[in-house]
């Protein structure tokens, strides 16, 4: 029996999502999510996509889970009550999403000590992401430490962003002392979309120049040329470049001066407000998209502007991307607002019929769950809706690590 199967771990600070896939067809035997790690109201949802859970359906428990040692424990038990537990012989690797692979990590890499304390070691570039995955590879090697765990970077698709796009202009000799430089996030997913958009165009990647726009409560944009990242706009650290649900994106540094100077705020109060009360949350109360389209439907002036100042980013950066491929053949819009809200697709799209794009209009409106084009028939540029899959794209790439 060939070994096929990929368990795909996110740990966040109090939180553990997973899925289990099967890579030789592509499916999913099981998905779930550990909440509130630490508290007495912990919660774990667990699905059975296949096996004999499948026919109850989803489960949930409810109470204390005390950290991730207990809350992956969890997961494994009830993986083995659909026999799918982590003892398998058809399991093949973990596969563990890691936030920041700074420059040492450009591709997904079987972890052992060495590696893991490297990954440690950039806990400092990534403070609220990186010590919770390394505590989920932590916890998976001790409950299983023959398997291979395959560490998959969120900064990894951008590793190929040229010296000249990735650096600060800042004095070269600090930049290096502290790492300064365009790392760039959400890069499974941008990897993922921009090839599934090729395939769209039934075209292979290498031959297709795609932006692609992820939106949803934390919002990146690329520019991959042939299949290869060129540009993207987070920066050393996810808050740069657009307006998210409560990040700032792009601001004059100096605001931060201004604060400390001015207003009193500490390092700590500064990056709170940049990093958790800024963005539509800051502008208007609200960082739900959809909130934020009902009250400006309603004729509410902040939730109309931080709706506005959203809008103008997307359009700057599609403009500047456009610029820096030279030749663009699709826009694509993914992630939780990119894949369902409408009004964002129709409003970026809006007024750039000279870069070649222009929208049909009932075919953005209407609703669908997978990939499609939404552009107008005439339209030189093509403009998708692709919903990512983080987690395949995670287990692909460990898969094809770990039976190279």
């Amino acid at each position: 029996m060939t070994a096929s199967r990929v368990l795909v771990l996110n740990s966040g600070s109090s939180s553990v999502k997973y899925q289990l896939l099967d890579m030789a067809d592509r499916s999913r035997l099981a998905v779930g999510l550990v909440e509130r790690i630490g508290e007495e109201t912990s919660r774990l949802v667990h699905e059975p996509l296949t096996g004999p859970g499948a026919a109850g359906g989803r489960r949930e428990q409810l109470g204390p889970i005390a950290d991730h040692g207990a809350a992956l424990r969890a997961v494994a038990a009830e993986l083995a009550a659909d026999g799918l537990g982590l003892d398998s012989p058809e399991l093949a690797a973990v596969g563990h999403r890691v936030v920041h692979g700074g420059t040492k990590f450009t591709r997904p890499t079987v972890i052992d000590d060495t590696v893991l304390a490297e990954i440690r070691s950039l806990i400092p570039l990534a403070p609220l992401h990186n010590p919770a995955n390394v505590t989920g590879i932590e916890v998976a090697r001790e409950l299983r430490a023959d398997l291979p765990q395959v560490a998959v970077f969120d900064t990894a698709f951008h590793a190929t962003i040229p010296e000249y796009a990735a650096r600060y202009a800042i004095d070269a000799a600090t930049a290096d002392k502290y790492a300064i430089r365009r790392y760039g996030f959400h890069g499974t997913s941008h990897a993922y979309v921009s090839r599934a958009t090729a395939g769209l165009l039934g075209k292979a990647p290498e031959e297709v120049n795609v932006i692609v726009l992820h939106l949803g409560n934390g919002a990146s944009a690329s520019a991959v040329r042939g299949g290869v990242c060129v540009e993207t706009s987070m920066g050393l650290t996810p808050l740069e470049g657009l307006v998210m649900g409560t990040r700032s994106g792009d601001l004059d540094p100096a605001v931060v001066f201004h604060l400390a100077r001015v207003g009193g705020l500490s390092v700590d109060e500064i990056d709170s407000l940049l990093n958790k009360k800024s963005g539509l949350l800051g502008m208007c109360g609200d960082n739900d998209m959809r909130e934020v389209l009902r009250r400006a439907g309603e004729g509410d002036e902040a939730a109309a502007l931080a709706f506005a100042a959203y809008v103008h980013r997307l359009k700057k950066y599609i403009g500047a991307y456009s610029a820096v491929l030279g030749r663009v053949d699709a826009v694509a819009f993914t992630a939780g607002v990119g894949e369902n809200a409408h009004q964002v697709r129709e409003a970026a799209v809006d007024g750039l019929a000279e870069l070649g794009l222009a929208l049909d209009l009932e075919a953005n409106a209407a609703r669908s769950p997978e990939p499609r084009l939404v552009s107008a028939e005439y339209a030189r540029v093509a403009v998708a809706v692709v919903p990512t899959d983080e987690e395949l794209e995670i287990a692909t790439q460990a898969y094809a690590l770990v039976t190279q």
